[in-house]
């Protein structure tokens, strides 16, 4: 008699859904302060704050529902940090130029190193890990990105066009260029969720039965 081997239950949600999710609020971020008339310190954080916490939901949320037990660090990881930052940020009372910039700086950093090097301690067994390893670097670009401005900027212009000044402030390039990031993030993660995946990912290989050692009796003797 042959041995009948159980296949998995499939999961009903997948990486490609946290990416997703992710590009959903990094895009949301983006919109509003791209059409946000003010780039202020207390407008920054608010936009970080509520997506920061979102994507960390996401994350942490994925921890029970999408990666098996072994599978779970990298998503612990960049979720804790995440959700901290965005509790900070969601503070009114301490919003300040200062603490946007010790804030994003300090949580780019970190979360995108950390992602980095769990997208290239996996990248020989699973095949989103080329994803994390160039969404960490972005991240990682988004904190120098950030260390090369100067807080106290400022540069008074005048748009004849328009027939007034403006004035362009280090607060203002800074909160331009996290939304420049989630913008990117969003384009990103968009893609690489819809992108056809040829192999199986670590959640789908640790769940996954072993190969069944039983021979089909009357297979040997047809």
């Amino acid at each position: 008699m042959s041995s009948a081997v159980s296949a998995a239950p499939a999961r009903t949600f997948e990486v490609r859904h946290v990416q997703l999710a992710r590009a959903l609020f990094a895009a949301l971020a983006a919109i509003m302060v791209t059409f946000s008339p003010d780039h202020s310190a207390e407008v920054g954080l608010a936009v970080f704050s509520g997506w920061a916490i979102a994507t960390a939901l996401v994350l942490l949320f994925a921890v029970w529902l999408v990666y098996p037990a072994g599978q779970r660090a990298a998503s612990i990881a960049l979720g804790v940090p995440t959700l901290a930052a965005g509790m900070i940020a969601g503070l009114p009372g301490i919003r300040s130029t200062t603490l946007f910039f010790v804030l994003v700086i300090a949580w780019a950093l970190l979360t995108g190193v950390l992602e980095l090097v769990f997208g290239l301690r996996r990248r020989a067994t699973d095949e989103f890990a080329r994803d994390g390893i160039l969404a960490g670097s972005l991240t990682i670009a988004l904190g120098v990105g950030l260390l090369l401005v100067n807080p106290a900027y400022s540069l008074e212009y005048f748009i004849a066009e328009a027939g007034q000044s403006f004035v362009l402030t280090g607060i203002t390039i800074g909160v331009g260029l996290f939304g420049g990031y989630a913008a990117v993030i969003a384009v990103f993660l968009g893609i690489a969720g819809f992108s056809p995946r040829r192999g199986a990912t670590p959640a789908e290989a640790a769940s996954a039965p072993a190969p069944s050692s039983v021979t089909d009796a009357a297979g040997d003797h047809a």
